[in-house]
Parts: C-alpha cells; sequence; structure tokens
C-alpha cells in the first residue's frame, strides 16, 4: 500500500474522476456526515467504543467531529503519503482500546474488523444517499461505483476488502444482516442528544448563528435516516414528509453552491483541486466513467 508513484501520490487514493470526490466536495455532505454519526451510534458496541474512549465527546462534541471530518476529507482529497499518515494516527488511537459492552455482555476491542466495518458502512449509507436526495447527478452505476471506490477507504483503516459491500445492492443486504444487533442504548441516546443539540459556549449561541444553522442541519439529517432508525430513536413522525425532506435538502444544497467554491470548499479540498489541476467545482463537472482508481 506504502509503494506508489510520484504521479499516484498527487492524484491520491481516489483522483479528480472519481465519484468519491463528487460526493465529499458537495454540499450535502454535512448533513450526510450528521446522518453517519446518528445512524453509527445505533450499534451497542461501537457506541459504547465511543463512550467509554471519547469522553471529550460528551462535554465538547466538536473536536471529535472536526477530527473526523478532517480525516475523511484528507483520505478522500490528500495526496496518499497525506491520507496514509491520518491513517497511521487514527489506527494508533484505536490500538489496544477495550471494554465490556454491558447490555450484550461482549468484549471488543475498538479496531475489532465488524465495529470498523459498521462505521464504514453508515458513513458511505449516509454520504451517498443524502447526496441523491440533495440532487448530486449520480445514476445507478455512478451510486456502485462510489461503494466500490471507498472499498479503498476501509482496506486503509483495516477491513478486509472480502468484508466490505462494494455495490448499493451488497451494501443494503449488510444492513438488513446487522440490524437485528441494533440498539438504542442509554450512550446511544446521549449521544443523540449531543448530536442534535450540542453543547456550544454562550458567547457563540448569542452572537453568531451556530446554534440555528447546526439545529437547522442536524434535523435534516434525522429527517434523512432510514425509518427503522428514526423509529428506534422513537421519531416516527417528523415536522418533515419524505418529499418535503428532500425538497429542503435540495434548497439547501442549491443555496451553498450559489456561494463561491473558494469560499464553500475546505482548503483541503481547495488545494487538491490546484494540485491536480482540477479547478472546477464538482457539480459543474460530472464523473467520468471508469474503474476505481487502484490503490
Amino acid at each position: 500500500m506504502s509503494e506508489f508513484t510520484a504521479e499516484e501520490d498527487r492524484l491520491g487514493f481516489f483522483g479528480p474522476d472519481s465519484v468519491s470526490w463528487r460526493i465529499h466536495a458537495d454540499p450535502s455532505f454535512s448533513v450526510g456526515g450528521i446522518r453517519a454519526l446518528l445512524l453509527q451510534a445505533l450499534h451497542p458496541v461501537a457506541m459504547d467504543g465511543v463512550h467509554q474512549f471519547s469522553a471529550g465527546f460528551r462535554t465538547d462534541p466538536w473536536p471529535r467531529l472536526t477530527r473526523t471530518a478532517e480525516y475523511v476529507a484528507t483520505l478522500t482529497f490528500g495526496t496518499r503519503r497525506e491520507a496514509l499518515r491520518q491513517v497511521r494516527r487514527v489506527r494508533g488511537m484505536h490500538h489496544r482500546l477495550a471494554g465490556v459492552e454491558p447490555t450484550t455482555g461482549r468484549s471488543y476491542r475498538v479496531d475489532d474488523p465488524d465495529l470498523l466495518l459498521w462505521v464504514h458502512n453508515c458513513e458511505v449509507d449516509s454520504l451517498l444517499s443524502v447526496a441523491r436526495r440533495a440532487g448530486v447527478r449520480l445514476p445507478e452505476q455512478d451510486a456502485d461505483r462510489y461503494v466500490a471506490e471507498q472499498v479503498t477507504a476501509a482496506r486503509l483503516i483495516g477491513i478486509p476488502d472480502a468484508d466490505v459491500p462494494a455495490s448499493v445492492a451488497a451494501l443494503e443486504e449488510y444492513f438488513d444482516r446487522v440490524r437485528p444487533e441494533l440498539r438504542l442504548t442509554a450512550p446511544a441516546r446521549a449521544a443523540y442528544g449531543f448530536i442534535v443539540l450540542p453543547p456550544m459556549p454562550g458567547w457563540v449561541q448569542l452572537l453568531t448563528p451556530a446554534r440555528p444553522g447546526w439545529a437547522g442541519l442536524a434535523s435534516l439529517a434525522v429527517a434523512t435516516l432510514p425509518r427503522w432508525a428514526r423509529r428506534m430513536y422513537g421519531l416516527p413522525a417528523l415536522g418533515l414528509t419524505e418529499p418535503a425532506t428532500t425538497a429542503t435538502v435540495k434548497a439547501l444544497r442549491q443555496t451553498a453552491l450559489a456561494v463561491p467554491a473558494r469560499v464553500r470548499e475546505s482548503p483541503i479540498v481547495r488545494a487538491a483541486r490546484a494540485r491536480t489541476n482540477h479547478p472546477l467545482s464538482p457539480e459543474k463537472h460530472p464523473a467520468r466513467g471508469g474503474s476505481p482508481r487502484p490503490a
């Protein structure tokens, strides 16, 4: 994995023609990322790992949210060397962390492949489904291609290729298979509160639009969860119907796309566009056909 040419390093593990670039640079990414966190919390063992070993998440979730977004962005848009540095950092943090989940009695390590796979699949499913609802041009072949591309991300974090869904159908089958294991545990319920209504300093709430802005994104993330996940959270009915949710996500995306890319996109994305001579915004440059770039 560490042997690659200078050109491969420059393009990164995915490259500007990948579907991953289109989805991860799109404004819908924010809603999809929050949805992924809410979905991930429903696995009792994976959530226990967060509860036991990320104490700061319960009092100040922003650093964890920021680190997660930075990890995904670097893996997607960074050079291969930059991505591998991030992977080594994350794997080093997970190394030797272990516990026992009280409701199931399962002994686990944070880096158990099945737990990493759950986190990975929640992310892939969330980012893809929200992007499609938001209006990103993703026909079936591109949706399958995105899931296949993300096998590389799973492999980097330590999940065997054979375990990772490589198509939308395989991803759906995975969730059907794992759903009986899911629970709304006390840590999951607390995580829902921290994600939807995170603690903020008083001056931030009073003097900035952070609170209403985050509340709007979080509400959309909740509304885009699968029905079975909303039922588990005790939210079978929300203020938005399914069509209204889709329309709202589309409107949010269009509003964000009206902002110049140099303002809208993160420094990591802008650096990747400059490095690869790919200046166009993703919505104006649909991915071309072909197979995911080999890792």
